[in-house]
């Protein structure tokens, strides 16, 4: 009988490998940016096509490598970074495992340029599915070049696995943003499709900050900084008002390595308490640094999570770390019993005595004057009323007297407006014959021929949202109203640049934007159904969806768009709605296509048959 275990061959247990290290371009721009660092360089390029399906280029003025290492750097397990098992408790730089080079070479065309300072010439390889194709001398810039062209091209079934280019390009400008955030004092520099995204030059933590997020970043930052035998703690975090739905700008790092941490995120929440509303998350910029032989690096494949030694205690330093810097900067509310130092004197009156001061006497003040000028009045007035009758002056309250609101004509009544019934549009005149009741703020139920319905109004109104959105993104004629004051919205480039993918299907639903510039976007008309504040929140919604991977065809894109308008917009559970919004919105849902289902395929309404009533009441 044969044996059944035999060794895979080395390009097989590359590609097994490479699962691991490699799940998506991002992977790959990950560890060349991390190499490059560990080289020693001060200038990275890093250049990308296709959201990196079809190149990857790192370009480094680091140490380089000379013939030797340039053709070991590429075979599994080989690495300069430790030599005994007792090393992986003292690292210091970012890649260590030398599975990196060897994980990328087996699924991808791989072309790397390499020269050391000292050499004149430098080394120039070629390798296709970890098989070196050619390997010679060749005139190049100090520092190391890897280029890496037609990713998973020996893998097709991974390759279709990947989203659309702009969700790739969302997680490969994540990756460069965790690695130029931990290094500063480099220059970074990346390029997408021949077009320049980030230039980032040398600079302390506050301005990298700045200049990778843009708009009014800085004055959104308030610095940490503690420092115990434990931990030191270094780095900003964002006011509470700047707080998003989303969880972007949370960035966690462990001896300058880029770390995911929900117990750590937990101190953060912690120390926000009572500061946020619901559903919304704090911005953090944090750097921790530990001694190295307290922590372990190496429990997972891309090295983002971390194991430390004394958990219990990270925890309260960093949640005391952030709330005093809530309190001490004066974002936290606080009670101060001490004087306020705008009541103290000035230095310059400090010797001076304060003036007594004057008072001014009237002499021939007499304070029974005016009631003897008084009971004259009313002699002479009741004096002449009994000689001739005169027509009394009606005043303006007269003019009111016995009118109730109710006559009034129905335009002159005005009812303040709330975010509350804002979907109730007036204009409907349809009705509902049966009465409605509100249960619990958050379903509606009515009396039909069978027994009794229950209306979910959430789920109802994201119906009628849906549908109403979806018309005016295919007709191209939503209504739109004019803001007084126009609003001007501050993101990231990025995040601007998602927008504009969907500028046109934004406009057909009736926004009117002024100008987009690179970091901010000015909105002069939003939807009738929509109040200013809501603006944002629709915005963030639209780019959670676009991170998440929206379809870009135009019936999915448009479906996509609608469906977190409604849920950014449908009347929530909790909002009392008034007798006229109830019948409303029961007759609105009832005109909708398909009124059984929410666009997320839930219920939105359920009947309870008279059958099933007796029955309860059989018992």
């Amino acid at each position: 009988m044969s044996n059944v275990i035999q060794l895979l061959p080395d390009h097989v247990a590359n590609q097994i490998a490479a699962g691991e290290v490699v799940q998506r371009p991002a992977s790959v721009v990950k560890e060349l940016l991390e190499n490059a660092v560990d080289a020693g360089a001060t200038d990275i390029k890093l250049i990308v096509k296709d959201a990196g399906k079809s190149l990857v280029q790192v370009i480094d003025n680091g140490v380089g490598m000379n013939l030797t290492d340039a053709r070991l750097c590429f075979e599994r397990h080989a690495t300069s970074k430790i030599r005994h098992a007792e090393d992986l408790f003292a690292i210091h730089t970012k890649g260590f495992r030398g599975e990196a080079l060897a994980s990328i070479a087996a699924i991808a065309h791989v072309e790397m340029k390499t020269r050391q300072d000292q050499q004149e010439l430098g080394t120039h390889i070629i390798i296709e599915g970890s098989k070196i194709v050619s390997q010679e001398p060749a005139v190049t810039p100090k520092g190391t070049s890897f280029a890496i062209k037609n990713l998973f091209f020996n893998i097709p079934a991974r390759r279709n696995f990947l989203k659309s280019e702009t969700v790739e390009m969302r997680h490969v400008i994540d990756e460069f943003q965790r690695v130029a955030l931990a290094h500063p004092n480099i220059h970074f520099t990346l390029i997408h499709n021949g077009a320049e995204v980030y230039q980032l030059p040398g600079s302390n933590l506050r301005q990298r900050i700045v200049n990778l997020f843009a708009g009014k970043t800085n004055e959104k930052l308030v610095p940490v900084s503690e420092q115990t035998d434990i931990v030191t703690i270094n780095g900003f975090i964002l006011k509470p008002e700047y707080a998003k739905k989303t969880r972007g700008e949370q960035f966690f790092f462990v001896n300058y390595r880029f770390i995911k941490s929900g117990y750590l995120h937990h101190a953060i929440m912690a120390a926000y308490e009572g500061l946020l509303k619901d559903g919304m998350h704090p911005g953090y910029f944090l750097y921790l640094e530990v001694p190295p032989h307290s922590i372990d690096i190496n429990i997972h494949p891309t090295k983002t999570e971390i194991k430390f030694d004394d958990e219990h205690a990270l925890y309260a330093i960093l949640r005391s770390a952030v709330k005093h810097s809530l309190g001490q900067f004066q974002v936290a509310p606080v009670l101060d019993f001490e004087h306020d130092p705008n009541l103290d004197t000035p230095y310059h009156l400090k010797n001076e005595t304060a003036p007594f001061p004057t008072i001014q006497v009237d002499s021939d003040f007499n304070p029974f004057a005016s009631e003897l000028k008084d009971s004259q009045v009313k002699r002479s007035s009741s004096f002449s009323s009994s000689r001739m009758p005169t027509m009394e002056m009606p005043s303006w309250e007269s003019l009111y007297v016995g009118l109730k609101q109710e006559e009034l004509p129905s335009e002159q009544i005005w009812e303040t407006e709330t975010q509350e019934s804002k979907f109730f549009d007036e204009k409907s005149t349809e009705t509902v014959t049966s009465a409605v009741w509100q249960v619990h703020k958050k379903y509606l139920m009515t009396q039909i021929k069978s027994g009794l319905m229950v209306v979910d109004q959430q789920r109802a109104h994201q119906r009628i949202l849906y549908e109403q959105y979806l018309t005016f993104i295919t007709m191209q004629q939503g209504a739109s109203q004019q803001l007084l004051f126009p609003l001007e919205l501050f993101f990231t480039p990025q995040e601007v640049s998602m927008l504009r993918d969907i500028k046109d299907s934004l406009i057909n639903m009736g926004f009117v934007f002024r100008r987009w510039a690179e970091d901010h976007v000015t909105v002069e008309g939003i939807p009738v159904q929509m109040t200013e504040s809501q603006v944002i929140i629709v915005f963030e919604d639209l780019m959670q969806q676009m991170e998440n991977g929206m379809h870009q065809n135009d019936f999915s894109y448009n479906d996509a768009i609608a469906k977190s308008m409604a849920k950014s917009l449908a009347v929530r559970t909790g909002t009392a709605l008034t007798e006229m919004e109830q019948e409303h919105l029961i007759n609105s849902l009832f005109a909708c296509k398909e009124p059984g289902i929410s666009p997320f395929l839930k219920p939105t309404f359920i009947t309870l048959p008279l059958e099933e009533l007796d029955k309860k009441f059989s018992l």
